[in-house]
């Protein structure tokens, strides 16, 4: 027999599952369910099968606030929407949420960081975030150039200017204000070819005061996170090798034939060359910020071109946009807000407060986000690491008051076609409604589980919504393995017991190689989804459910009632168990088999997940009734078409 105790992995007591928000101008694209929301549920799902639903919270919601969202606002009044700001927000919200439950996506809650109780308790939590960071001394005021369009008469933020990034060898297709597409910073003067988006015109630079989280400061407790996470077995390299870049000391890229010119500068402070025989550029590295911050200066009165490298740079907090979450008076300056990212990093928290029913002075959030019982899991793309992995780590260090880090799961790009696509680029995604048109829930849910997003950019390929439609629709790949093969292995244990046996379960103990390979399946699915591997799992039932079609394939034949018998006692405790592992992928059709097998809820906890099917029924048990061509996994009604 297998040794059930031996391998397996260790869980938290309680688990908080959340991610990066959805933004509040829009509607959902495919990217936010294929790249994050599927990937969360079915950890969720499982979590609560597995340690208990009252010890998981999944939280996520709408991001309110940012320039997007105001620019997204202007866009629908000028189509005809008559509501405030705050009425497109929630009505944005409230289609997101819609569309979100049609994906049996199980959220504790979907709230929006302006809207409601989450709403206010957001705000409070946001200024005594702030008040803790100014106590500790983690805050500097710096007085920064911020970009201003004169023609308009307005300050610029986030994505009311555009550009193209200063960060060497950035691949974005996008660069704002401050940031980029893929999450580096830089100061707004270093953006390259800046355009403001309300008027075309290049916009002026302007003096301003904001408050700017001290980020270099920890350097070296964010090497000590690095080291933590490698030894966490859901750890993904995409992570540490992202955050590493930003840990490189400050560096400056320069053409090689300039070096000598550079060399001759009096007033160039000191630096070290990285030479690079492979490259046309080579790297001065500076001991600190503000030594790099000095180079620069004298590149740019030198008529010396260059680009910035990654590292750590201070943190903006602030901003001057009206639509944002008020900022508290300090030394004399006021009427800032949060700009959006610092306070969609701890919006999570206001939401849990929310859920749980704190209010803005509770406490039972703590136990959550503050205790080692707790592990938290943030799901993101790839782009938003910096944030969430390196400025949000150093803000939870920074107020000292015990934050459980959480672990950081970032997924690759989720790919329209061959091209990365955005509602900000040429090539529009589809909205992830759109999809719901050609496919059922649970046939993309497979398919979205079984990229391999956590390793590479994936490619999604629709054949209902790409022009060449050409050959086999690669999306029914995976849910073929429940709409064909599962289903015909269900229906074929229904039918035959209701033929040979009237409809009761055989009084037969399951076959000991049936049971070890049950058992087996169930370990390394355990094991697979502590380490994240989604595709792996996949791969894993597929196996599972193959082998169980061939085996009542050559046993079904036999005309010997005992034989029968025995092969319905087998392929019904392989309905079980493989019901009770797909219950957190596809829930719906998971349920129904519950309903037809006449059994309680037990079934999905783990605490009996290596009983069989006789556990949770009494003698001479009776399925219920399976009327002919029935599914319990259905394919979307225009596949039959």
């Amino acid at each position: 027999m297998i040794d059930k105790e031996s391998s397996r992995p260790t869980f938290p007591k309680r688990v908080v599952i959340t991610g990066g928000m959805p933004y509040g101008e829009k509607e959902l694209y495919f990217h936010y369910i294929g790249g994050y929301f599927v990937h969360a549920d079915i950890l969720a799902r499982f979590m609560r099968d597995r340690i208990g639903a009252e010890n998981v919270l999944f939280i996520s919601g709408v991001d309110c606030y940012g320039s997007g969202v105001e620019l997204g606002y202007e866009k629908a009044v000028n189509g005809g929407f008559t509501g405030s700001l705050t009425d497109f927000v929630a009505r944005n919200h409230e289609m997101q949420k819609e569309i979100i439950g049609r994906y049996q996506i199980s959220l504790d809650i979907y709230a929006g960081s302006a809207l409601g109780e989450a709403g206010e308790i957001h705000a409070a939590l946001s200024a005594e975030i702030f008040e803790k960071l100014y106590k500790n001394g983690a805050l500097k005021l710096e007085r920064t150039m911020q970009f201003y369009d004169a023609e308009k008469g307005v300050y610029l933020n986030g994505r009311q200017v555009k550009g193209r990034c200063p960060i060497q060898g950035c691949k974005s297709e996008n660069a704002y204000a401050d940031e980029c597409s893929l999450g580096h910073q830089y100061k707004p003067d270093e953006l390259i070819e800046p355009v403001s988006v309300l008027s075309g015109k290049t916009p002026e630079r302007v003096p301003v005061d904001n408050w700017f989280f001290d980020l270099p400061a920890y350097e070296e407790r964010l090497k000590d996170v690095l080291d933590k996470w490698e030894k966490d077995p859901a750890c993904r390299k995409t992570l540490l090798t992202v955050i590493r870049e930003f840990l490189k000391k400050p560096s400056i890229y320069v053409k090689k034939e300039l070096i000598d010119e550079i060399k001759d500068i009096k007033e160039m402070p000191p630096f070290n060359i990285i030479e690079d025989g492979q490259k046309t550029s080579w790297v001065l590295e500076f001991e600190n910020l503000d030594i790099r911050e000095k180079a620069v200066s004298v590149l740019t009165q030198n008529g010396i071109r260059y680009r910035t490298g990654k590292t750590l740079v201070p943190f903006r907090l602030s901003g001057n946009v009206n639509w944002g979450v008020p900022v508290p008076e300090k030394d004399g300056i006021a009427g800032l807000t949060f700009w959006v990212w610092p306070e969609s990093l701890w919006a999570p928290i206001s939401f849990t407060k929310t859920v749980l029913g704190d209010g803005t002075d509770g406490v039972k959030w703590e136990e959550w986000w503050k205790s080692d019982d707790t592990k938290i899991y943030q799901f993101l793309g790839e782009d938003n690491i910096y944030f969430y992995g390196i400025a949000e780590m150093g803000i939870f260090m920074a107020l000292n008051e015990g934050y459980k880090l959480p672990l950081i799961v970032p997924n690759r790009h989720i790919l329209f076609g061959k091209t990365k696509a955005s509602s900000s680029s040429e090539i529009k995604p589809p909205k992830a409604a759109e999809l719901l048109d050609y496919y059922t829930a649970e046939q993309l849910r497979l398919h979205f589980m079984n990229t391999s997003l956590s390793e590479r950019s994936v490619g999604f390929e629709p054949k209902a919504l790409l022009k060449n439609n050409e050959g086999f629709d690669t999306v029914l790949n995976e849910g073929n393995l429940v709409t064909n093969i599962f289903n015909r292995l269900i229906r074929s244990c229904f039918y035959t017991v209701q033929k040979y046996n009237g409809g009761a379960l055989p009084e037969y103990a399951v076959n000991e190689g049936v049971k070890k390979s049950s058992d087996k399946t169930i370990l390394e699915y355990e094991n697979l989804m502590t380490t994240l591997s989604f595709d792996k799992i996949f791969e894993l039932l597929n196996i599972y459910l193959r082998d169980a079609s061939k085996d009542w394939a050559a046993r079904s034949r036999s005309e010997n009632a005992e034989d029968i018998g025995q092969l319905l006692a087998d392929s019904f405790h392989i309905v079980r168990t493989a019901a009770a592992l797909f219950h957190p992928i596809t829930p719906v059709g998971c349920e129904m088999i519950r309903e037809y097998l006449g059994v309680d809820k037990r079934i999905w906890e783990w605490k009996y997940i290596f009983e069989p099917l006789t556990f949770f029924t009494k003698a001479e048990h009776k399925l219920k009734f399976l009327e002919p061509r029935v599914d319990f996994f259905k394919k979307h009604s225009s596949q039959f078409e």
